[in-house]
């Protein structure tokens, strides 16, 4: 059933709220027409108030309108992403506080980079990541010494280069500061040492570091701090700093193979180098802890230094979930052995679905209380993830994936604000040197601490608002993505359904029970044994449901996307679990033949919260499964039908 809280929410499929989107749009536009005029009012109008009858502006607004409509008319032509219909990639309607307030800040224009450019959005940005932090578990009392510190991105790709650029820091600095050797300040033992502290404990040198600082005179200050400064990675680089520290090796980075590319992309830019990215092995398309465990024992008896840990909340392929609370885990035993490394979750997809674990208050639900509002979500395992991690040391979430805010609104958090100091970089144009007590001041001039030279307020604004309108707990924000897990559960028992029906033409199954509101299907046409000719047979239905730019009014029953299945990402044993369950024969997986390396599969992401359409009776869930239940008996009808054949899908 959908939730009539939800309505007046979205601009919705029809345009149904349009009305209210436009009173919106119209009255804080002659709001800020309103500014405009009352700042100095008693200066004249620099437009002539005739000006609209002169020929050039006539001309000129000519010209605008005729770009406008080819603008808009070509616009028809892009994926109609609002519609039930559309159940591909991992974007749907826009919520209405977000687009409104984007377009409200749109003519101010702030500039996020500073508070001198933004005096208002600045402050916007760090309260909407005080909410997420709340959302994730972190401290969010700005009050605390230990408060969290998050800003926005253009995406989670830039937000994960920051959990690397803060990592990297926060463990060379404890080695910087031995080459310097400042008297008094208790040190570790060498090197190596102090390049695997606990990211805790590395804050913890920092912060005496600070203390031992500010207790000398200005002059002596300002020349340890400039020795610092000369002996840290930031300013050595890679190169010198290894040269300068011959019994350290270049950091590893782990994260599992179904991570997003963002990583190796990273490792790139950062100098580190992809051969530096180790890939975590999988079960069941999560990270295996067990393996987790064995790459770090290695890496410990090598003296092998680890720079991050990855989890995933939410993989963008299949939406499963990594043991996060594995991860943190696996981060404390580690670390008292002497190997320390940072845990990063990379939530870009699932971040939000915290909502449906906190309270008002922020506290965490106890699972029965969540369990109850579902049918199977969540699974012990799925509960454990998002109750431990408030324990990582940094997360990535994106507003625009299940936030539902327009493109780009990607955020970065890390559990601690203290270490964020390392990430300082001054610019005296724009920067005022020193560091204010207070939480808001200190950050006010933002860019100092981001990737980001330049970054849009209107975006702070869309986010910080929509937070405010709908508070990120279950009782509020989590009404959407409970009315999509449902619709998740429904479609996972349909698939069952149709396996059922279908037993005779086709093996249908979902490749692993859903861990969020993203579900595959994997389809095989019954007695063919080799995956070249599924993946065509899989293209084809794809075909159907693809969104071709090429038309001038792209109609499709329905619109969805396609993923893969590779070998190296699933590992051994779910590869023949999976290749058995479609009657595929192993030997056809072959990476020499073209498109026979991997398996192409339907990906279907849930997210518009009105597929089950109780208000008009229907069920776009319904609906899908009796045009896929068609096209299937189309595409099958010449050929011979099978013997029944055993149809679980999971």
């Amino acid at each position: 059933m959908s939730d009539p809280a939800l309505h007046p929410c979205f601009l919705g499929p029809y345009g149904e709220n349009d009305a209210l989107l436009e009173k919106l749009v119209v009255e804080f536009l002659r709001d800020h027409v309103y500014w405009r005029r009352n700042v100095h009012p008693e200066d004249p109008p620099a437009i002539p108030t005739d000006a609209a009858n002169q020929p050039a502006f006539r001309e000129f607004e000519a010209r605008l309108r005729r770009e406008l409509h080819s603008l808009s008319a070509a616009l028809k032509r892009s994926v109609p992403f609002h519609s039930p219909r559309y159940i591909g990639h991992m974007v749907s309607d826009l919520l209405i506080p977000g687009l409104a307030a984007q377009i409200l800040t749109l003519p101010y224009n702030p500039n996020n980079v500073s508070g001198d450019a933004a005096p208002v959005t600045v402050d916007l940005e760090l309260r909407a990541a005080l909410q997420l932090a709340r959302m994730l578990g972190y401290v969010d009392d700005p009050a605390r010494p230990d408060c969290a510190f998050g800003h926005l991105t253009s995406g989670g790709t830039t937000a994960n280069y920051q959990a690397l650029r803060l990592a990297l820091a926060l463990k060379a600095f404890p080695v910087a500061l031995r080459a310097i050797m400042p008297p008094g300040l208790d040190l570790p033992g060498d090197d190596w040492a102090a390049f695997n502290l606990r990211p805790g404990d590395a804050i913890e040198l920092l912060q005496r570091w600070q203390q031992w600082l500010a207790a000398l005179p200005p002059g002596p200050r300002r020349r340890w701090r400039q020795r610092l400064e000369q002996a840290r990675i930031e300013h050595l680089g890679l190169a010198g700093f290894l040269a300068a520290h011959p019994q350290l090796k270049a950091p590893v980075v782990l994260a599992p193979v179904t991570a997003h590319y963002s990583w190796s992309k990273g490792m790139k830019l950062l100098g580190l180098g992809r051969a530096q990215l180790q890939l975590i092995p999988e079960r069941g398309m999560r990270l295996d802890v067990e393996a987790l465990e064995g790459m770090l024992r290695r890496c410990a008896i090598e003296r092998q230094p680890v720079l991050l840990a990855v989890g995933v909340l939410g993989t963008t392929e299949f939406g499963t979930l990594d043991p996060i609370d594995g991860l943190v885990s696996a981060r404390e035993r580690f670390a008292a052995e002497g190997l320390g490394f940072s845990v990063h979750v990379d939530a870009a997809w699932g971040g939000y679905l915290a909502t449906l674990f906190r309270e008002p208050d922020g506290t965490l639900r106890a699972h029965e209380d969540v369990r109850s509002q579902f049918e199977f979500f969540p699974s012990p395992e799925v509960y454990a993830a998002f109750a431990a991690l408030g324990q990582a040391d940094s997360i990535t979430v994106d507003p625009h994936k299940l936030g539902y805010i327009p493109y780009g609104a990607g955020a970065f958090l890390c559990r601690d604000q203290r270490a964020a100091t390392l990430l300082a970089e001054d610019a005296d144009y724009v920067f005022d040197p020193g560091e204010p007590e207070d939480y808001f001041a200190r950050y006010r001039h933002l860019g100092r601490y981001i990737p980001e030279g330049s970054k849009p307020g209107a975006a702070a604004a869309a986010v910080y608002v929509t937070h405010r309108v709908l508070p990120l707990d279950h009782r509020h924000f989590g009404r959407l993505p409970q009315q999509t897990i449902r619709t998740a559960e429904l479609f996972y028992q349909r698939a069952q359904r149709l396996a059922e029906t279908l037993a005779d033409r086709v093996r249908l199954r979902v490749p692993f029970v859903p861990d969020s509101n993203l579900v595959c299907l994997a389809i095989n046409p019954a007695g063919n044994r080799d995956v070249a000719a599924m993946n065509a047979f899989v293209r084809g239905l794809y075909a159907e449901m693809r969104a071709d730019p090429g038309e001038h009014w792209p109609q499709r029953e329905f619109y969805g996307s396609i993923t893969t299945l590779r070998p190296e990402a699933l590992g051994p044993e779910d590869t023949l679990r999976v290749l058995g369950e479609l009657d595929l024969d192993p030997a056809s997986l072959d990476e020499d033949r073209d498109d026979a390396d991997r398996l192409v599969i339907l990906r279907h992401t849930l997210m518009n919260p009105f597929l089950i359409d109780s208000e008009n009776g229907i069920s776009y869930i319904e609906r899908y499964f009796e045009h896929l239940e068609r096209r299937l008996r189309a595409l099958t009808a010449d050929r011979p039908a099978a013997g029944a054949i055993h149809s679980d899908v999971a």
